[in-house]
């Protein structure tokens, strides 16, 4: 997903759950800032460098490929963006490497999905927001997996787009559209020809080119996408992928969600979804999923104007950033940044805990720092890190 969704889309959203307008803001600044949150930002601001929610592509260049690189790159990916659906799913062959792997494979309504919205529950706002970037991008980073690997993650040549109109008059009727890939830096996606940017191939099982859904471009990001593939892992069964209705589940759940995280609802229960909540807006919402566009983000705006009546101001995380580096040392912790840091730090320790427990090794070692102080846990992590290494 992008900013369209993980910062207009979620206003809306926590708008629709109840939320005020500057609540919502906050909400959805939280939500674009996992994104954005790499070490090279925390170490411009002197800030806890692993609470980092992302890694910048010349950071994922210069990153160890060895077992304790590629288990640093896990928890990350695997803690905000890829979150593993199953940690003890059947896997009846293959090497223990690729079981595990194999079990890091994203998909929604997990039970981690749930334990990382109630992780959230009378928490700071930004905690919520963090909890809704990972619950979205389950359905739009589904099928693949937070670390990188080519018998996981890599795509080949049967995969097709579905595109609307297939007949040259009904918008419903979908026809198929080979993709072509391509690999070129700097260059935009040509949806109206089928061609995307991808990730270039490297046959090698470690490359951080087979990370994530790098192989399959930006298709998943595209609220728009249709298309179905041949996935790495799937014993050449294949699946097709609706991203306008996933994206809709995506935002109903979120809205779900956070009248739970608000106290509206008494207990979080998977594959829920707030419908009546969406219905007076429904063909609108639909109209923004459907739109063939790079980036949707002005009607986004325009739908969450709509609803509160305010200005949708664009995501700026400036005026926290100088709250945080201008705050002494103890208190830090009470800031906007600070409570963001927090609630990184206890997601990451979160997941990668319950990788660990399940025995998987792919994100390492583990403690679980939501038992421990804020800085007490930077400190422990840290110290585990070093001895891991």
């Amino acid at each position: 997903m992008q900013k369209d969704f993980h910062y207009f889309a979620t206003y809306a959203a926590a708008f629709l759950a109840g939320y005020t307008h500057e609540e919502s803001l906050e909400i959805a600044t939280a939500d674009q800032f996992t994104d954005l949150c790499t070490r090279t930002f925390l170490a411009n601001i002197k800030g806890p460098l692993h609470a980092a929610t992302t890694q910048l592509q010349l950071e994922l260049m210069d990153a160890r490929t060895d077992p304790v690189g590629l288990q640093d790159i896990t928890r990350i990916w695997a803690s905000f963006h890829f979150l593993p659906y199953d940690l003890y799913a059947p896997c009846p062959r293959g090497s223990r490497e690729y079981k595990e792997k194999y079990r890091l494979i994203c998909r929604p309504n997990g039970t981690l999905v749930k334990e990382t919205v109630e992780l959230a529950k009378d928490r700071p706002l930004s905690a919520v927001g963090l909890a809704m970037h990972v619950l979205a991008d389950t359905w739009a980073h589904q099928y693949f997996c937070g670390t990188p690997s080519l018998v996981i993650n890599n795509t080949n040549y049967h995969f097709f787009e579905l595109v609307p109109g297939g007949d040259g008059t009904d918008p419903s009727v979908l026809s198929e559209r080979k993709i072509i890939f391509k690999n070129s830096l700097g260059v935009e996606d040509d949806f109206e020809n089928g061609i995307y940017v991808n990730s270039l191939f490297q046959s090698s099982e470690y490359s951080i080119m087979n990370l994530g859904h790098g192989r399959a471009g930006h298709l998943p990001d595209y609220s728009f996408a249709r298309y179905k593939y041949l996935p790495a892992w799937g014993n050449y069964e294949e699946i097709t992928k609706d991203n306008p209705s996933d994206y809709m589940h995506a935002f109903t759940q979120m809205i779900y969600a956070m009248k739970y995280l608000r106290g509206k609802i008494a207990d979080f229960e998977l594959d829920k979804y707030d419908e009546e909540a969406i219905n007076p807006y429904r063909d609108e919402i639909v109209d923004i999923f459907e739109k063939r566009r790079l980036d949707s983000s002005d009607d986004w705006a325009a739908f969450g104007k709509k609803l509160s009546g305010r200005e949708i101001k664009d995501f700026d995380i400036e005026g926290y950033k100088d709250e945080y580096t201008n705050s002494p040392r103890d208190a830090k912790e009470e800031t906007w940044l600070g409570c963001f840091f927090e609630a990184a730090l206890r997601q990451k320790s979160m997941i990668t805990n319950r990788i660990f427990r399940s025995g998987n090794m792919q994100a390492g070692f583990s403690i679980d720092a939501g038992k421990m102080s804020f800085f007490k846990g930077i400190r422990e992590y840290g110290r585990l890190i070093k001895e891991n290494r």
